[in-house]
């Protein structure tokens, strides 16, 4: 079952690949005004904290694989009317720097984005607390290691690369692509054989439920370091995400295929670290493996914000993903092993409030930054600005949490007690 889980995970991935490019170019193509564009991104991301926790009491009380399989059925239908608005729409007028050039069209656009990002909290909430039902304990590491795999060949290898060459043939061709990869995968989870509903004592109210999961959590230190340091990580990383885009659309002055190409290199430094998910902290522990990804991710960030091209943009980034990949095999294994099936659901989302909440305030602070410094310090270095702050933020996650994760983590000798 697994196997299935893996591929099911691979086409939504990829859609989710496809999209990462998609969402902020088409913006880009309806406004220049950075703090507009981030909009769009941040109606992706704000469910987060809205609804991180309403999932994590859903995926405890009905059946995971049936809540994955409907999360993808809705992300079809919105990607398939964002194509319809946009197939209308097309050929789009051209962008001006102030405002849009069609409100329905970028209220769409939003609207669209904004439901996606609601089925995606809800999908992975499950999908995360569906896997250790699928092995064994001791293969978590292992396991998560080929999830993240197929996520850096889908989302960030395949999928821009096939959402650049899709822009350049119709803009709305990546979105009706998604539709059709997430309807597969959805199809492909309702396939599965049997019943992945938590075991629960008893029933009870809405609200003791998440009162115990706070209780739980509380009374775990390694958790809400954890949950602490993916967040501040995910605030800065999504800081440069947003401005990645500009800063490479205009100061670097690469085209759509060409940033395609940025994110590729990205997603074979995530492939690699994938690939080497159960080797590493095996080898030299998880507690050592993320203190070395803080320190290393550290000094991707700083250097991407002053290489001179496209090569070392995607060197640097091809770094940073490395990192990330290798601190989440460790962050999710670790609290999958951890947190009681029952409570998984729960506590997950109570983590993953800390942790991905961030991603929407990032992504606005970025687009605010960078609108509020240009006319101070001009619009190309105001655009590589969200990512000097980005740096800063990994560089005091790394001096904060290196005594903490050398404490709470276990070493080589203590992974498999």
């Amino acid at each position: 079952m697994f196997g299935r889980f893996l591929l099911a995970s691979g086409l939504a991935n990829l859609a989710d690949g496809v999209a990462l490019l998609a969402w902020v170019w088409v913006a880009s193509m309806l406004t220049r005004d950075p703090g507009l564009i981030a909009l769009v991104p941040m109606a992706l991301r704000l469910p987060w904290p809205l609804f991180a926790i309403p999932a994590g009491l859903v995926a405890d009380r009905v059946d995971r694989r049936r809540l994955v399989v409907a999360m993808d059925l809705v992300r079809a239908l919105a990607f398939a009317g964002a194509a319809l608005a946009l197939w209308l729409a097309t050929p789009l007028p051209p962008a001006p720097m102030a405002g849009v050039s069609s409100v329905p069209l970028f209220a769409g656009l939003c609207l669209a984005a904004l439901a996606v990002g609601v089925a995606e909290v809800f999908r992975d909430n499950a999908a995360q607390t569906l896997l250790p039902a699928l092995v064994p304990a001791q293969d978590l590491e292992k396991a998560n290691g080929r999830l993240w795999t197929v996520e850096a060949v889908a989302n960030q290898l395949t999928g821009p690369a096939l959402g650049a060459a899709l822009l350049g043939t119709l803009v709305a061709a990546p979105f009706l692509a998604n539709a059709a990869a997430y309807g597969m995968a959805g199809l492909m989870m309702a396939a599965m054989a049997g019943r992945f509903a938590p075991e629960r004592q008893a029933e009870s109210a809405w609200r003791a439920d998440l009162a115990e999961a706070f209780a739980f959590m509380r009374r775990q230190p390694l958790l809400l370091w954890l949950a602490c340091i993916t967040g501040l990580w995910n605030l800065g990383d999504a800081m440069m995400v947003f401005s990645l885009v500009l800063h490479a659309q205009e100061n670097i002055g690469l085209s759509a295929p060409q940033y395609g190409g940025i994110l590729a290199a990205a997603a074979v430094g995530g492939m690699a670290a994938g690939l080497m998910g159960g080797w590493l902290p095996g080898r030299i522990g998880p507690s050592l493996t993320a203190r070395i990804m803080c320190i290393c991710a550290t000094l991707a960030y700083l250097a991407m914000a002053v290489v001179p091209s496209g090569l070392w943009l995607a060197g640097c980034y091809l770094m940073l993903e490395f990192c990330g990949i290798s601190w989440n095999i460790v962050s999710v294994s670790t609290r999958q092993r951890l947190i009681p099936p029952a409570l998984l659901g729960r506590v997950n989302s109570l983590y993953r409030l800390l942790a991905w909440g961030m991603l929407p305030l990032g992504t606005l602070l970025a687009g605010q930054i960078i609108s509020h410094a240009a006319p101070l310090i001009g619009r190309a270095e105001a655009l590589t600005l969200p990512i000097w702050l980005g740096g800063g933020m990994l560089l005091l996650v790394m001096l904060v949490a290196q005594a903490p994760l050398r404490r709470y983590l276990p070493g080589r000798a203590q992974l498999r007690v």
